[in-house]
């Protein structure tokens, strides 16, 4: 009989899941209309059905050995999902209180940023990595930070918020209340916020002159800086150097041997890759030289959401073995 882990992803649209086994194969998905469920008891009833659908499609016989659940706002100690701004639930929801009356199996939650750390160490590109921090580049900037072989939590469990260490003292307004945060530098929503400005500033040439912020994107300006854009390769550079400025203050308190990037962003490849390198041999404190290296995420981002929740449970069975 095959053991697989259940991995779900809470987003505040869809919810999508996925059956697992250890080698990361996917044997079934299936997903959820989170929006559609405005009370989460009847959330958490669909689901627990779907899931049970989604088992009884496998042509082989499987062990679940535990859900992993990704979730926006979520506390690994509590196993809560706690005033998350893009979720229908407002306040603190007990996920995994809710989840264990429908299944008798170990239940694991998280933010979605570490699941992705999960994910990238059980599959990955850190499968032989204790010390990592993987950047999610998104809409927004998620981490998820390895350190021992560990998810690092914190004492609250959320820990780990490098999106939104103040960069900026006073600057650009952040969606948490405050200004300045990192996200608001170095995201796809950052890109595009510097490139604004950058449009406001500069005299030169640019194809993105024409179109409207609302509908400027990270992939039109990375677009137009292969193009040979001066404008938009500026604005991949300056958001590089705020990316290295992050990196090499995150490598000085944890010493990680990579730092994956993960998301939309990254997949500009040498446009952000390149300056971001430079940046990093600049800044960083001598001693930490070329101790770190810098990687592009090798879980593929369609199925990285469902691999790294599954990737929890897979973890949590080690942890409870070696207690």
């Amino acid at each position: 009989m095959k053991e697989i882990a259940i991995g779900i992803d809470i987003g505040g649209t869809n919810t999508v899941l996925g059956i697992v086994d250890r080698e990361g194969n996917i044997l079934a998905e299936n997903d959820v209309r989170t929006k559609e469920f405005p009370d989460v008891n009847d959330f958490i009833e669909v689901l627990h059905k779907t899931i049970k659908e989604t088992l009884t499609t496998l042509k082989e016989q499987v062990e679940p050995m535990g859900i992993g659940i990704g979730a926006p706002n979520a506390n690994y100690y509590r196993g809560t999902i706690e005033h998350a701004p893009n979720l229908v639930w407002k306040g603190i929801i007990p996920l995994k209180e809710m989840m264990e009356k429908y299944f008798e199996f170990p239940i694991v939650v998280t933010n979605d940023a570490n699941a992705a750390a999960m994910g990238e160490m059980i599959y990955g590109g850190a499968k032989k990595m204790k010390n990592f921090i993987v950047y999610t580049l998104g809409t927004g900037l998620g981490s998820g930070i390895v350190i021992n072989g560990e998810v690092l939590y914190g004492y609250s469990g959320f820990a780990g918020e490098i999106g939104h260490i103040i960069m900026v003292p006073g600057g650009r307004d952040c969606g948490c209340g405050r200004k300045g945060c990192t996200e608001n530098y170095v995201s796809a929503t950052g890109l595009c916020r510097t490139m604004t400005e950058l449009l406001g500033e500069r005299m030169g040439k640019s194809e993105l002159r024409k179109i409207n912020f609302e509908d400027l994107t990270s992939k039109m300006i990375a677009k137009a800086a292969e193009s040979g854009d001066k404008i938009a390769q500026e604005a991949f550079d300056e958001t590089a150097r705020m990316l290295a400025l992050s990196i090499v203050n995150t490598v000085a308190f944890s010493s990680p041997e990579a730092i994956f990037l993960f998301g939309g962003l990254a997949q500009a490849g040498d446009l952000i890759f390149s300056p971001t390198q430079k940046y990093i041999d600049e800044f960083i404190q001598v001693v930490f030289k070329d101790t770190v290296k810098l990687l592009p995420s090798q879980i593929k981002e369609s199925k990285a959401a469902v691999l790294g929740a599954s990737a929890l449970v897979w973890n949590e069975l080690s942890r409870r073995k070696t207690i």
